[in-house]
């Protein structure tokens, strides 16, 4: 237990030491937060040190665009794997706190969509402290993203800014996909319950840890709109290709965090899905999803039922974000599961029907095919598999 509170600090003068080279920076202190539990994290996902090394040290980070409301900074490894976001001294107290039991569940279940910590460290220069996290990255850079969303399953003040919206791929909140998508996105029945069997177990989580105002970031990749598009604008950006890729983190995407309950060759067809959850939306568009739980390093205490209090006062208390943990867990599971994911009510292969949409006009319908083709109209808007790409 005791490695959890362990904190190994260096002196990095900028003539250089017995143990440091010289650099052209002001001296500074590097901190290491319990390097052999982080060790273990990354050993239960597959991580090897070197590697590790490698993709955060090889070349330098790439600055992300966006950040987060509390105003952290977030970088991106060369190599795609990690993202790299600094803290407050708050929250990076929290994680510490936090590091026994959910080790402990996560090394019970590695299927998660909970953040997967994999370094805490501290840099001290010039009197100040620059706290930063490792985790590993929930959207790769070589998928071109069309859509993003942060979800709390809140209605209040959950809309993007104006300003948000400017950018070139905005994170859009709650009301945002209300409109966007009022019909939400469909997905085979195996991996509709095997994603809400994750969501439900990680609220669980949560919620025994008294963990409040949580996200879940989803990302879309339009599969048809990216066919679409002019050659050569599917690939946002381009990876390390010097250096045969290392394995990535074991359950690292979306697809391997819940696929643990889904069964192979459900009604999606088995393409590659580059790590992406399959699903699609009202009009019949094939998507991929990539999905993560967010902004965890957030405790329901004494500023929070306060914040709480006096918002419900003004405005309908179950709308408000910031809410009592257990009451949370319920509404994020309940508009997860109701409102933004739903269940494609059949069975068969979406190609095994294109198929036979495409077959002789002449060839005889039995009553099994008829009454998957009634099942079809179910979908709302959705159009014949015959029209699509």
């Amino acid at each position: 237990m005791q490695d959890f509170y362990v904190v190994e600090s260096i002196f990095f003068p900028s003539e250089g030491s017995n143990l440091t080279p010289a650099h052209h920076y002001n001296d500074f202190r590097f901190k290491t937060y319990a390097p052999v539990a982080f060790r273990y994290f990354r050993e239960l996902f597959g991580i090897r040190p070197d590697d590790y090394l490698y993709s955060l040290c090889s070349e330098p980070l790439i600055e992300l665009c966006s950040s987060g409301a509390s105003g952290s900074l977030f970088y991106v490894s060369s190599d795609d794997e990690f993202i790299i976001k600094t803290v407050q001294h708050k929250e990076a107290e929290f994680l510490q706190k936090l590091l026994p039991g959910y080790y402990m569940n996560l090394n019970q279940n590695p299927r998660t969509l909970l953040p997967k910590f994999y370094g805490l460290y501290c840099v001290q220069a010039g009197g100040k402290n620059i706290r930063i996290v490792v985790m590993n990255n929930l959207l790769p850079r070589s998928v071109k993203m069309h859509i993003k969303y942060d979800l709390k399953g809140s209605t209040y003040k959950r809309r993007a800014s104006q300003k948000e919206r400017e950018k070139p791929l905005p994170t859009l909140k709650d009301l945002d996909f209300l409109q966007d998508i009022p019909d939400g996105l469909f997905l085979d029945a195996d991996m509709y319950n095997a994603l809400c069997k994750t969501l439900q177990r990680d609220c669980l989580v949560l919620q025994s840890f008294k963990i409040m105002d949580y996200s879940l970031l989803m990302s879309i990749h339009n599969i048809d709109h990216a066919q679409r598009e002019p050659s050569g604008s599917e690939t946002q950006y381009s990876v390390d290709t010097r250096r045969p890729a290392p394995q990535k983190a074991l359950y690292s995407t979306a697809m391997e965090s819940i696929q643990g309950e889904a069964r192979r060759g459900g009604t999606m067809e088995t393409e590659d899905h580059m790590g992406g959850i399959p699903a699609r939306n009202s009009k019949g568009e094939r998507l991929l999803l990539y999905i993560g739980i967010i902004d965890i390093l957030q405790s329901y205490r004494f500023v929070k039922k306060l914040e709480h209090s006096w918002k419900a006062l003004v405005h309908d208390g179950d709308t408000v974000s910031v809410h009592r943990p257990g009451f949370y867990a319920e509404r994020f599971q309940r508009f997860m599961c109701s409102t933004v994911f739903k269940k494609i009510p059949f069975q068969p292969s979406w190609k095994s029907l294109k198929l036979k949409s495409q077959s002789s006009p002449i060839e005889q319908k039995t009553s099994e095919d008829l009454e998957q083709d009634s099942t079809i109209s179910m979908i709302p808007r959705c159009q014949p598999l015959s029209q699509q790409s």
